[in-house]
């Protein structure tokens, strides 16, 4: 038997079945018309950024990286809730523009911008992230052309890392971002260029559930940015100091000290170098506010018993939940947070491997898993699927389409 990850807070229960945002599963895929279906729920997406607000100093703002979760109703109802964006695509900049999102909100990261993306982006007034040389010559030539000055930040790949990340994202040679040696150079070239500058962004790495770590981390962003600073001979408007905030999927991992995480930032703000004193701060979260606001609901189609393993077999699969299949760069494979949505408060009583509809044997939901008994026709919700399913899985494989979603 293997054990499922911890269930978000904030679901509860009603007439036996899992409740999102007042209504049983059931509810919603009626609703929807179908399932596969990924439900958001608006009220763990506002408890979420309230948490964040009270524990994080107010010197501190937030910015949604919109690639976590995409879809336009969420996107809306980020806006008023965050103080910027971050995409990494012009097809994430469309989005924001059809969400009436200012351009002045959004900065544009990504190793590999193509010119007619730049162009968009210079055009409509978006921060770029620069991540090379090349890239800033590029972002220079559309600027003068257009006869509008970019406004331009430097990534920076520092030399340190974020100690248990789950995705490293600087140390060591990175196609992201600039060097940290270089960006000097490079930021007083884009000024003497012209360029409005627009300051930093230091992003070391993403899914980290430990304090400590997050709060070296932050204090490493720190103390890099004003060195940087201090070499590039100019005010810092602003810092983008990445995120890196977990949500617990497995069993045994629990969730970021927020707190602390809050309290050790508050200290650090307080004392500052001058060359930061008029910097605005900001994090980059996606995952961590909004990934246990959605649900991802698949029908049991199929009942059947194979050598002794019980397989309830769904209409869904790792064509909308790459992640939770274990092939999304996970090296062990471990059950997410799953359970029976139409038998949510029934008690447990038989191991069962709950897998998807594709014609390949990766295609799993949950391993050896107990369950109350499941018959064909009940749903299986699948937890911690607000950020990286949808479009962080292969929606076109085997042709069986993207799922529904909705925001609740």
């Amino acid at each position: 038997m293997k054990p499922v990850g911890p269930i978000p807070a904030g679901y509860e229960a009603l007439g036996g079945e899992l409740a999102i945002g007042g209504k049983r599963a059931s509810e919603w895929v009626a609703e929807a018309g179908r399932t596969p279906l990924f439900v958001y729920s608006r009220a763990l997406l506002d408890a979420r950024m309230a948490s964040l607000r009270a524990a994080l100093p107010s010197r501190i703002g937030v910015n949604y990286a919109v690639k976590a979760n995409p879809h336009p109703a969420v996107i809306a109802h980020m806006a008023p809730l965050v103080d910027g964006f971050d995409i990494a695509s012009s097809g994430e900049l469309a989005m924001c523009a059809a969400a009436g999102i200012d351009p002045a909100r959004i900065s544009f990261a990504g190793p590999g911008k193509r010119d007619e993306e730049l162009e968009a982006a210079i055009a409509a007034g978006v921060t770029l992230n620069c991540e090379s040389e090349g890239e800033g010559a590029r972002a220079l030539a559309i600027g003068q052309r257009l006869g509008k000055p970019p406004r331009i930040a430097v990534r920076v790949n520092p030399s340190f890392v974020m100690t248990g990340s789950g995705m490293k994202m600087g140390g060591g040679a990175k196609q992201f971002g600039v060097d940290a040696e270089r960006v000097p150079a490079l930021a007083k070239h884009l000024i003497a260029e012209g360029a409005e500058w627009r300051g930093l962004h230091i992003f070391t790495g993403s899914q980290t559930l430990g304090a400590e770590a997050i709060i070296e981390a932050q204090t490493n962003v720190l103390t890099l940015a004003a060195e940087l600073a201090e070499a590039i001979g100019e005010p810092l408007p602003k810092l983008n100091m990445g995120g890196g905030l977990g949500i617990p999927y497995f069993p045994g991992d629990t969730p970021v000290d927020l707190p602390r995480v809050g309290a050790a930032l508050a200290e650090r703000v307080v004392d500052l170098p001058a060359v930061l004193q008029g910097t605005e701060l900001c994090m980059e979260l996606g995952r961590y506010l909004v990934g246990e606001a959605g649900v991802y609901l698949a029908r049991i189609i199929d009942r059947k018993e194979s050598q002794g393993t019980t397989f309830l077999v769904t209409d869904g699969g790792l064509h909308h939940q790459l992640a939770a299949s274990g092939n999304f760069g996970t090296v062990v494979r471990r059950n997410y947070p799953s359970a029976i949505a139409t038998r949510y408060t029934e008690e447990a009583t038989e191991e069962v491997s709950i897998v998807g509809c594709l014609c390949t044997p990766l295609d799993r939901i949950a391993d050896n898993a107990m369950m109350p008994r499941a018959e064909v026709g009940d749903l299986v919700a699948v937890f911690c699927a607000g950020a990286y399913g949808a479009t962080a899985s292969p929606s076109a494989f085997l042709g069986h389409g993207p799922a529904a979603e909705m925001l609740v």
